[in-house]
């Protein structure tokens, strides 16, 4: 049996594991999806040791912050496919989605009296780690948070890295070690579970599980939840499944041409996986593992020299390395940092130089000023950046070249550098698929200087941080009929 990693478990309570409990009780709440999944593998760990059912819970709260019918949707989507992939394995899943604002309170409780032990998952932004901590000194059980985020796990340093560089090439040096040990790709399979045949009655009529209509995410039904209904569904479909296909498009169709073509907005080249990682529907982990399957990759191929260089380390072809740049080194630096600040979305957060830069020009003169709702509705002075605005609006995402753009220009005409900071957060989050995670907030604070050097000359109202124009972006990438294509 393949064990979970000390180093990617930790307690989030001193209460006691309950031998006398009825079963496993895993609390899925971030790496939603039953494949390579340290967090579910923990759990079997539990149930097979205990000789105990496992029941696996997977809630959905109608109050977060931006819950609306674009995001809820693609989660339901989620949870549908995890109804049927845990029957296949004889696991007893309980999708609750909250009817009402506060009806899904003493849930977690209830259940956790019936539990040996609770796992959930080790995710170090949004609400998620404020609400498993609060849990967790309420409840008389041992909770044990794992981690699956990525292929580094979370505590493996303790540094905050400044630069995505300094970051390569610690993970150059240091995740060799950590390859050896993935999650299992199917945790449920080859083993044999107790099935718990029935949860109490008191506890299912107080919370019912989700409907199959709702869990189909039917728009009636979701009509019915208290949650933002002015955000349209986008255009991608949510789940494991859908996750799976995606992954499987990229690397027959588009893969080969990352390298050259990513930064084109008009060509469908990157990789969309990006919304499936943020709500656990796929696994960095198995990302990692099709591309070197792909490649004929094994450790060998690695390079011994730990440069921080972009390309030559893996040993694969450079369009591979380039996406795997992205999936490794640029999403899990934002990890490092979510983990070990919880100012990690807030402004004084950002490296002191660009503090002192913006700070220098904050009273800088702006060409132009737009308020929230000018910035919302695409209503400025720019097609190229307006277009990219209904993108997120419609699609969910903005392409990842654009998303900078966006960014630098909603920090040139607003009125300082905390208003925008506020402005890029909140539109992101309210419309985007990927948003409230570790990587949207470094791609966000990115565009005030995070991860980034002081550039020249220095300008008005960015100092020293890195200037973009709309005019030099169509100048190196073809945007004509992008701009076409999402008018306001």
């Amino acid at each position: 049996m393949s064990f979970v990693p000390g180093i990617r478990i930790r307690k989030s309570n001193d209460a006691p594991v309950n031998y006398n409990g009825d079963f496993v009780f895993y609390w899925m709440i971030a790496y939603r999806r039953a494949t390579w999944n340290f967090s579910l593998q923990r759990a079997v760990e539990w149930a097979l040791d205990l000789k105990r059912p496992l029941l696996v819970l997977e809630a959905l709260r109608c109050d977060y912050r931006w819950a609306n019918d674009r995001l809820h949707r693609f989660i339901l989507e989620g949870m549908a496919d995890n109804a049927r992939q845990f029957e296949n394995f004889g696991v007893s899943y309980y999708p609750y989605v909250e009817p009402t604002q506060d009806a899904g309170k003493g849930l977690l409780a209830a259940l956790a009296k019936k539990a040996c032990v609770i796992i959930t998952d080790d995710f170090p932004a949004f609400f998620l780690p404020r609400m498993v901590t609060s849990a967790s000194r309420k409840l008389g059980v041992l909770v044990e948070l794992v981690d699956s985020n990525g292929l580094l796990p979370l505590r493996a340093t303790d540094q905050v890295f400044p630069t995505a560089y300094g970051f390569r090439r610690f993970l150059q040096k240091t995740l060799p070690s950590y390859l050896l040990d993935p999650p299992k790709a199917q945790p449920l399979s080859d083993i044999k579970l107790i099935r718990l045949h029935a949860l109490p009655r008191a506890i299912v009529k107080r919370w019912p599980m989700a409907s199959s209509q709702l869990l189909k995410g039917d728009s009636t039904a979701l009509a019915l939840l208290p949650i933002n209904h002015d955000i349209g569904i986008a255009g991608k479909r949510g789940g494991s499944e859908t996750a799976q296909r995606v992954l499987g498009q990229f690397l027959q169709d588009r893969l080969s041409r990352y390298l050259v073509d990513r930064n084109q907005p008009e060509q469908e080249v990157t990789s969309g996986l990006s919304p499936y990682l943020h709500f656990g529907h796929i696994s960095a982990h198995q990302i990692f593992h099709q591309v070197m399957e792909k490649e004929g990759w094994s450790l060998d191929h690695l390079s011994t020299r730990a440069l921080g260089s972009r390309t030559g380390w893996w040993g694969v072809s450079e369009a591979s390395e380039a996406f795997l740049d992205q999936l490794i080194t640029w999403r899990e630096l934002g990890f490092n940092m979510c983990w070990q600040r919880d100012d990690y979305d807030r402004y004084e957060s950002l490296p002191l130089w660009a503090l002192k830069t913006l700070t220098e020009h904050e009273g800088d003169r702006r060409p132009y000023v737009y308020t929230r709702e000018e910035f919302e509705t695409a209503r400025t002075h720019d097609p190229l950046w307006n277009a990219a605005q209904m993108q997120l609006v419609r699609e969910g995402w903005i392409h990842n070249y654009l998303r900078m753009l966006w960014g630098k220009k909603i920090l040139e005409w607003t009125t300082s550098p905390r208003d925008a900071l506020e402005v890029m957060i909140e539109l992101n989050n309210k419309y985007a698929l990927d948003g409230r995670d570790p990587n949207s907030y470094s791609g966000i604070l990115w565009v005030l200087g995070r991860y980034d050097r002081a550039w020249g000359p220095e300008r008005p109202i960015f100092g020293k941080v890195r200037y973009m124009s709309s005019e030099n972006t169509a100048r190196k990438v073809r945007v004509k009929d992008y701009t076409k294509k999402y008018p306001p």
